[in-house]
């Protein structure tokens, strides 16, 4: 980044100027964030023409948890100059604030500015995907790629954004791209696997084994590409082989990741007794506008099924997985905390303003939806915030969906998540998860009688037109028979069954699991021991 030179003595001071910021950016690596503020404090009295100092202090402000003084001190920095990588900054800062209405307008000041930066354009389309723009990510990343040697990390952003924008041939070949020049990327392996159901004439079952030949540069990768083995497995029939290639990629993974399955008890325990039928009966004003409909539960469930129906309604918009429920129940119980640190955080979410919690989130829920009058957030761990989400908006529409346990223990077990799901790659600690969630959801359907509807995916695939009509008479809507029609293969769907959810209604998962009953023992076993499977 060049430096400007405006005042008097900017260029003499130039080499120290670079040195005090490169003194600051070590005290954010050690973690001294109080000092490497006070020095960008000092940094912009003595140097007020230069952006670098403001773009510092806007990002020692951001490591220092103060957005709203990072958003300032960046549009100091955009005022003294046009260099574009500050809009790009800030605006990741209007993201993490749940700004997201200014940040089509910023974006389309970028994407002028960028010309044939390619790594701007990559930038820009890292933000557009993360805010469910995919044609217009995928046009950037198309032109980052365009200008300049090819870049196997862009490309697969690209992949994926194709996948989920319905193009899997286009996205099968910037993979294979991929694995040209990184022969052992797991993560590629395994989504090329999934962007379809595999067949005996069309498979990669042996190049996947060839490659398992190798030695893996981590066990992350070698994951991968044994999950990959084992979705195709089981797509061409070979059941034994396909669930020991799953168990032996489960173990890869678990062993490169951590997780605290009696944390997580103890953490439901603590809400389910906070959040009890007394405390829920206890009249709140929250925010009363209409238009959420969550739908929740547990992955590979048929949740995005249900959110497909919805879709084709032409009324609801999809505003995404969105994690933005939890943020800002945590925000206010850390408010509430501050003032009474004696509360237990659970105890302290029934101090809540829940208006002001329900205000917050529609605000930015409708921004991911386009401003849609009716929007799903389909974030299946919102399952966790049932009493919160009645407390701050009473109007919302909640959809629990529910499976055969074995299947749904069983689909989430053989799916690789990567940053999601931890729980997921032990047969014990999926057990246990499964668990705590029946319990979670039987205290909410307690305490909250009336306010979920549970929508069983065996149901909603063998009788489909009536469950569909029981979701949207749930919904408020007048009954469509598109509800029923298979979406567009450009419709886009940012999850896992993104592939699947394209296909017409089908039952061949139903009681899948049965297939690998001996394997599943362990898994039975307990659910049986805790009565959420029958005999």
């Amino acid at each position: 980044m060049s430096i400007r030179s405006n005042s008097p003595a900017a260029t003499e001071a130039a080499p120290a100027f670079m040195q005090q910021i490169a003194q600051g950016n070590a005290l954010l690596r050690q973690g001294r964030t109080d000092e490497a503020i006070a020095l960008g404090v000092t940094l912009v009295d003595m140097y007020p023409d230069q952006a670098r100092a403001f773009a510092f202090l806007a990002e020692a402000s951001r490591v220092g948890g103060d957005l709203q003084a990072a958003i300032g001190w960046i549009d100091k920095a955009i005022q003294c100059s046009p260099d574009p990588q500050h809009k790009i900054k800030k605006a990741w800062l209007l993201s993490r604030l749940l700004r997201r209405d200014e940040i089509p307008s910023l974006a389309e000041q970028i994407d002028a500015q960028a010309g044939d930066d390619r790594m701007l354009r990559w930038q820009l389309g890292k933000l557009y995907y993360h805010h469910n723009f995919l044609p217009e990510a995928i046009k950037q990343y198309e032109r980052a790629l365009a200008v300049g040697e090819d870049n196997p990390s862009w490309r697969y952003d690209l992949a994926i954004a194709r996948f989920y924008g319905g193009d899997s041939d286009k996205a099968e070949g910037d993979l294979n791209r991929v694995l040209a020049v990184s022969p052992q990327a797991g993560a590629v392996i395994y989504l090329r696997s999934t962007l379809r159901r595999q067949r005996q004439d069309q498979n990669h079952v042996a190049d996947i084994e060839a490659r398992l030949k190798t030695v893996f540069r981590s066990a992350e990768d070698e994951a991968g590409a044994l999950y990959a083995l084992a979705k195709e497995l089981e797509d061409l029939g070979e059941y034994e082989r396909s669930f020991s290639m799953l168990l032996a990629g489960a173990k890869k993974k678990r062993s490169a990741i951590q997780y605290d399955a009696a944390a997580f008890r103890a953490m439901t325990d603590e809400i389910r007794a906070a959040q009890n039928a007394e405390s829920m009966a206890i009249p709140v004003a929250g925010h009363d506008e209409e238009g959420a409909i969550f739908i929740l539960g547990l992955p590979r469930t048929g949740t995005t099924l249900a959110e497909r129906m919805l879709l084709q309604s032409g009324e609801v918009k999809d505003a995404g997985e969105l994690m933005d429920f939890g943020f800002h129940l945590t925000a206010a119980m850390q408010r509430v905390r501050a003032v009474a640190p004696e509360l237990s955080p659970a105890e302290a979410t029934m101090k809540l303003d829940f208006a002001a919690l329900g205000r917050e989130y529609m605000r930015g829920a409708r921004q991911m939806a386009g401003g849609s009058a009716l929007f799903i957030d389909k974030l299946p761990a919102n399952y966790m915030y049932c009493g919160m989400i009645r407390k701050a908006l009473p109007k919302a529409k909640i959809i629990h969906l529910v499976r055969d346990p074995l299947d749904s223990c069983y689909a989430i077990f053989k799916t690789l998540f990567f940053n999601a799901y931890d729980f997921s790659y032990d047969l014990d600690e999926l057990a246990e998860y499964y668990i705590a969630y029946r319990h979670m959801m039987r205290h909410w359907h307690d305490v909250l009688p009336g306010a979920i509807l549970d929508v069983r995916y065996e149901d909603l695939v063998t009788d489909t037109e009536v469950q569909a009509k029981r979701i949207y008479d749930w919904c408020g809507l007048a009954w469509t028979p598109d509800a029923l029609r298979v979406p567009d293969t450009k419709a886009v769907f940012a999850t896992a069954s993104a592939a699947q959810v394209r296909e017409p209604v089908h039952t061949r998962s139903v009681n899948s699991s049965r297939k690998h009953a001996d394997r599943l023992v362990p898994l039975i076993k307990k659910l049986k021991a805790a009565g959420v499977l029958d005999a």
